[in-house]
């Protein structure tokens, strides 16, 4: 088994999913940093990697082959991984500024983030041009192009802006993948292409394009990009279905205007440890960043190449250890790609094409995407007792008194977060909540006081919860939508919650972020629905964990129970199943970030209007589908006089789900929640569909499960179709049960 995991002392953020924090994350995996906290932050999941994208445009390469799974990678290294834009970053508080949510802490940053094309300066290339970063605009474009292409819809002329090697890769691999029918463009603004390479490599590109019939623009400079034409500064005005623009790399703004030193161009200045040279204790690499001593090119290359020095300073750097000086080569052999299995070798001199070199390009990039793909068995190497990383023996270190402190912890009242980290969170919360979600709580008293209005009953629910994701401002907003939907599926409207929030022993500051961004998720749900949190306790522990008492209110003539089902009735699931087996397989590396991310999209969708739309049609029955399956939940709901003819067909799965479940990768209840089989009449006409294991798959943020007159049922499916819950479904028929026959019936 693996050691556990040391109180942390140090919060490290990375910021974007770029190569060298791809292979910083992976060497994390395989030797961590002990105390360490560590966060990614990126607006995307599947990180694209530079090296095979024009083969995956030419068609050799399929998605996710040039894609590195940041989600799973993130599991790996058990690192938190945050799915959201940057939009800035505060070195006064040490903070990252994110959009629609709170922003993360650290105590050593790092930015990883790439370039793009400069488009702004160009009237209309924003507007009517696509850049080939961010990618995957890029690729959306690309493949509604492509897709079509496959119907016979070819456009006339594509025009790609930009004469590098990856405009020259662009246009030779748009050409072969559109078989030759599409006029391919390329403008370039000197004159000659692949100014940075040798002239033996500029003319073999320049033959090879033309026998392939790209037209080739050179000493012309875009003015405009309108719809359908490319104008120069000549006068020319290039026709253009599609314009793709790939010129001279430029930088994000924020890192600038947040007062990070930055080169002439808006690259962030860093010394050769890779450190802010305004800011230490802030890190950069990869095209974003511009190394003082030693200017290079934006190429992948040094990306690449920065990723392990970067993992020994920022590690350094945490455990207080000399950092190193990093100094990237002046030269380093290009492979430029021909989109036909073949490749030109390009180094100072070198100018040779040949199959050989196209093999030698895909050996190397899909041994690099290998590392991201096949991960050791990290527990049988620790079984190994290999030696720590960095094993601080420093007596004054604070890792050394955090665990000293966290052996002696306290048990019962003493075991309670401290008051001035409560004190502060709470402050911080009224500070950047624009809602009254605390206006009912009173710091002073010992307990919640609340009325139940007149004529109303008060109904109340209890949940609680480890953490399923490491992001705690996530794993607040699922536990606050997973346990108020108790309430939403017996027709009561949230009032308000009590939570119990066990927070991880470490550093006080850290405790505090945790507990604050925990919080906010839950206050993001309550803040819709109008509800309150009451109060609650907090505590230390091993891991980050929630517990939520919800309270609310409903007149007795609109409560909704599980057993009021009538024969002739319509079974309606409101959302798809699937999360245990999906979730289960993220924990063993098995799991795409596309699967993950859909499965937390659709449980990030709360059963408050569903529970609305139910009720207003008359819903007699219903349950909100959770722990026990779905299967589970409806026997449940059954009673002995009446029976569900179930088609199993109709149920809707999450994206994965059936894929995981297949391959045997489940949930530790789901052999429990099986023995809802002694409910189904017909379990062995079922047992090879890959749906089947699925109705025993326990739920986090489940759907509701209810039933409703036969009459109504379009009715009600159009509504639940509107609000958002699209996948909808009549699932069954409530039917009456004759003699001792078991109360499900699988069509």
């Amino acid at each position: 088994m693996m050691a556990p995991e040391a109180p942390v002392a140090t919060q490290i953020v990375l910021v974007g999913g770029g190569h060298s924090h791809a292979l910083l994350l992976r060497m994390l995996g395989m030797n961590p940093w002990e105390g360490v906290d560590v966060t990614l932050v990126s607006d995307v999941s599947m990180a694209p990697y530079s090296g095979m994208l024009p083969g995956h445009i030419a068609g050799f390469y399929s998605h996710d082959e040039v894609h590195i799974d940041l989600r799973k990678l993130c599991q790996f290294a058990q690192v938190r991984f945050i799915r959201c834009p940057v939009i800035g970053m505060d070195l006064n508080e040490n903070r990252i500024l994110l959009e629609g949510r709170p922003s993360v802490r650290f105590d050593y940053a790092s930015i990883n983030i790439g370039s793009t094309p400069d488009m702004v300066s160009i009237r209309g290339a924003d507007r009517w041009a696509t850049a080939s970063k961010p990618v995957p605009a890029l690729l959306e474009k690309w493949a509604q192009i492509v897709e079509a292409h496959g119907r016979g819809v070819t456009p006339k002329d594509i025009v790609i802006v930009g004469g590098g090697a990856g405009g020259v890769e662009l246009a030779l691999g748009m050409h072969k993948q559109l078989e030759g029918k599409t006029q391919v463009h390329l403008v370039h603004r000197a004159g000659q292409i692949l100014t940075t390479h040798n002239v033996k490599v500029q003319g073999h590109f320049a033959k090879l394009l033309s026998e392939r019939g790209i037209e080739v623009h050179v000493n012309e400079s875009v003015v405009e990009v309108k719809e359908g034409s490319v104008l120069c500064e000549s006068g020319t005005s290039i026709h253009s279905n599609h314009t793709f623009w790939v010129t001279q790399a430029s930088p994000a703004t924020w890192p600038g205007e947040a007062g990070l030193a930055t080169d002439d161009r808006g690259f962030v200045l860093v010394s050769d440890t890779l450190q802010s040279t305004s800011h230490p204790r802030v890190f950069a690499a990869g095209d974003v960043a511009t190394v003082e001593k030693y200017p290079r090119p934006k190429s992948g290359v040094f990306a690449v190449r920065q990723g392990g020095p970067l993992f020994d300073n920022l590690g350094a750097i945490a455990c207080g250890e000399e950092l190193k000086p990093f100094r990237p080569q002046k030269e380093f052999l290009s492979l430029i790609g021909t989109a036909t299995a073949s490749a030109v070798a390009s180094r100072r001199w070198l100018a040779w094409e040949s199959p050989k070199m196209w093999q030698l390009k895909d050996w190397i990039d899909r041994k690099f995407m290998e590392k991201f793909e096949i991960f050791p068995d990290m527990e049988a190497e620790a079984a190994k007792t290999l030696p720590p990383s960095r094993e601080v023996v420093r007596e004054n270190d604070p890792l050394i008194d955090l665990k000293r402190r966290a052996e002696m912890r306290c048990l019962g009242c003493a075991a309670k977060v401290g008051s001035g980290v409560l004190r502060r969170t709470l402050q911080r919360i009224r500070r950047e909540s624009d809602n009254d979600v605390l206006s009912k709580l009173n710091d002073s008293d010992d307990a919640a006081v609340f009325p139940v209005p007149s004529g109303e009953q008060l109904v109340q629910t209890v949940d609680y919860m480890p953490a399923l994701v490491k992001d705690p401002y996530l794993f607040g907003q699922l536990v606050a939508i997973h346990s108020l939907s108790d309430l939403w599926a017996m027709g009561a409207r949230p009032y308000g919650v009590l939570v119990l929030a066990e927070i991880p022993f470490g550093k006080e500051a850290v405790i505090e972020e945790n507990l604050f961004q925990m919080m906010s998720g839950v206050i993001a749900v309550l803040a819709r629905h109008g509800a309150y949190l009451l109060g609650g306790h907090t505590a230390e522990g091993a891991n980050l964990a929630l517990g939520v008492t919800c309270n609310g209110f409903a007149s007795e003539e609109v409560l909704l129970r599980k057993s009021g089902m009538q024969a002739g009735e319509a079974l309606i699931l409101t959302k798809p199943i699937g999360t245990g087996t999906l979730f289960a397989a993220e924990m063993r590396l098995k799991a795409k970030s596309v699967w993950i991310n859909a499965a937390l999209d659709h449980m990030l969708v709360d059963n408050a209007a569903a529970a609305e739309i139910l009720s207003a049609h008359g819903a007699t029955s219903c349950t909100d589908v959770t722990g026990f399956g779905l299967l589970g939940h409806l026997l449940e709901m059954t009673p002995k006089n009446l029976g569900i003819q179930f088609e199993v067909a109709a149920v809707p799965t999450l994206a994965g789900a059936e894929e995981t479940a297949g391959r045997g990768i489940l949930s530790s209840i789901h052999t429990d929640n099986h023995a809802a089989s002694e409910g189904i009449e017909n379990p062995e006409a079922f047992v090879d569909d890959p749906k089947y294991p699925l109705l025993f798959d326990p739920q986090t943020c489940g759907g509701l499960l209810a039933t409703v007159s036969e009459e109504r049922a379009n009715d009600v499916l159009k509504a639940l179709h509107e609000a958002g819950y699209r996948q909808a479904v009549v699932i069954g028929r409530v039917t009456e049960r004759v003699g001792e026959k078991r109360a499900i019936q699988l069509s």
